[in-house]
Parts: C-alpha cells; structure tokens; sequence
C-alpha cells in the first residue's frame, strides 16, 4: 500500500497533515525516516512507524492456479472468473490481478490489493520474467530457437525482446512438441502470436512461473495465500 494513503487512512490526516508528517521526518520505515510518500509498504515485510505510532496494512496475496475456461475478469456474463473462484474469501473486491491469462490458458495467476505491486510488476523496466509450457501443432526446430532468441518479429512487424525457448519433447509421428518459453515482457497474445509468426500453432499453454513465484505443487483451480518467503522473494518489487 501506498505509505501517504496508509497514513492518511489509518491517522485520519488530511493531505496537509500527512506531508507535514514527511518534512517534519516523523515517517520511518524500518527504522529509517523516509521523504518517499509513494513508497509501497506492507507491514508483514517492512516496520512502519510514524510519530512513534506502529501502522499495520492488511494487503492480501493469492497465487492462483487459473483453469482453462476461466476469464481473468470480475464479472463475465458467460463465463466463470477468477474473481469466481475467490469469491469467499475477505477484500475480494479489492484484488487485482497480476496480468491477463486468455480464458483457454491456464497457470500461474498472483491475485493481490497490492494495486501498487500490481503496477510495479507489470512495469515493463521491471523486465519480470514469465516461463510459460506450451503444446504445438508441429515440431519445434533449433531454428526455431535461434529465431526466438534474436526477437520474434509479429505478423504485424511488432518486434518482441529476446526469449529463450526450449524443446521438452518431440512426437515426430503426431508432428507435435512440448515446449518451455521463457519471456521477460507481455503483449497482447504474446506466446501465441510468437508461435504464429514461424507459422506454427500453440493448442495447449500453461504458466509455470512468474519472477520468483511458481506453481510447484498447486493443482489447478486451487488457489493459496502466498507464504512468507514468497512474500519476501517479491520485495524487491516494492518501491
């Protein structure tokens, strides 16, 4: 959460009021006065104190293990959200998703109303890693590899960043491959317009991970809160 809007939130100070908190160096953050009023805070990683007064967030944080068929979206007249899916849980409405998965991807999708660590994550400077596994309709090449490490180039002349691919398996009598990709930005469609552009077709894709966090044992359509490890592999992202 925003460091000014906790302090006005919970102190009950006017605008005013809160930056004369700042100048009068009365806001520490672990244990340090601190001038940066948009500094995102969250008091399960970061001790927050101002005027001598300890402040406590209650940010939530669900990594999700979206199924296919599911939109990333609060409210679909057709379909079932990821929203759905945490209904019971507390401060549902305030989740955001981190990114987008198409409605037949499925995978790895952090939930947070961390709406400031939501930004920061998809900032593209961040450069967050994403690793996807993907079906293809066809046999991947090392061709294929090389294309992909140099920035796919779209249909449309848009020039993706450098990604690396790699071939998990091969079924030469089907003509299919079992692919791990592993891109650092996120355009619209991205993994399957990639795909599209060496004239091949993703029928299948999941994501692993997305920076530190990954998937390991959730099964999908099951969601957990992240523990407090992964919390702290995502404070670098906290600014």
């Amino acid at each position: 959460m925003r460091l000014d809007k906790l302090i006005e939130e919970q102190l009950q100070t006017s605008r005013k009021e809160m930056k004369r908190l700042f100048l009068r160096g009365k806001v520490r953050v672990d244990g340090q006065v601190t001038l940066n009023e948009s500094q995102n805070v969250d008091s399960q990683l970061h001790r927050i104190e101002v005027d001598g007064r300890m402040l406590l967030t209650k940010e939530r944080y669900y990594l999700l293990a979206k199924p296919k068929g599911v939109v990333t979206a609060k409210r679909d007249a057709q379909h079932q959200t990821v929203f759905d899916l945490l209904r019971k849980e507390p401060m549902v409405e305030q989740l955001a998703p981190v990114g987008r998965l198409d409605r037949d991807t499925e995978g790895l999708l952090l939930m947070t109303s961390n709406g400031q660590l939501v930004y920061d994550l998809l900032h593209p400077t961040k450069k967050v890693i994403k690793v996807y596994q993907a079906s293809i309709n066809e046999c991947v090449t090392e061709e294929d590899i090389a294309d992909f490490a140099k920035g796919i180039v779209f249909l449309d002349g848009t020039t993706c960043q450098p990604a690396e691919l790699t071939i998990l398996s091969h079924d030469a009598e089907a003509n299919t491959s079992e692919v791990e990709l592993t891109i650092s930005e996120g355009k619209f469609h991205q993994v399957k317009k990639m795909f599209l552009a060496c004239g091949k077709k993703v029928t299948a894709l999941k994501r692993t991970k997305m920076g530190p966090l990954t998937l390991e044992s959730l099964e999908i359509g099951n969601y957990r809160e992240l523990t407090f490890v992964e919390l702290q592999q995502l404070k670098p992202y906290f600014r």
